[in-house]
Formats: C-alpha cells, sequence, structure tokens
C-alpha cells in the first residue's frame, strides 16, 4: 500500500466508527421506544378500552414517532447528544 492510501484509510476509519457508533444508538433507542409505547398500548387496551387494536397500535405509532425524531436530533448535532440550551 502506498502512504497515500494509508492515510486515507486512517482518515476514514473514525468518522465511519461515529456514524456506526450513532446507528447504534438511534436503532437501540427506536427499539426500546417501540417495545415501550407497545407495553403501554396493551396495558392501555386491556384495562380501558375492552381489548381493543387501537391503543397498540397508537402506542407503536408514538414509540416510532419518538425514535425517529432523537435519532434526527443525535444525527443533526455535532457530537451526536442533544445539547441543551442554557
Amino acid at each position: 500500500m502506498s502512504e497515500k492510501s494509508q492515510a486515507q484509510l486512517q482518515v476514514a476509519a473514525p468518522s465511519r466508527s461515529i456514524l456506526n457508533d450513532k446507528w447504534d444508538v438511534v436503532l437501540s433507542n427506536m427499539l426500546v421506544k417501540t417495545g415501550l409505547g407497545f407495553g403501554v398500548g396493551v396495558v392501555g387496551s386491556v384495562l380501558f378500552f375492552k381489548r381493543r387494536a387501537f391503543p397498540v397500535w397508537l402506542g407503536i405509532g408514538f414509540g416510532l414517532g419518538r425514535g425517529y425524531a432523537e435519532g434526527d436530533a443525535i444525527f443533526r448535532s455535532a457530537a451526536g447528544l442533544r445539547s441543551v440550551k442554557a
């Protein structure tokens, strides 16, 4: 390998690692939020709505939407974490 190609590999590795880390956080966050929405939907369906399906789908939708919004914030931020304005 030439020196130029080795330098390109060394430069590309950190950005690829950061992107992979962000995807890991986003996908796990979305999975957790969707699971929580599903659980809340099932409990709400059993307790309040005579076992109808719409609370479950509503919970899944809220979970996916919240996961998407947080993932969008993670990819748009410079550090990968949402910052709080003081």
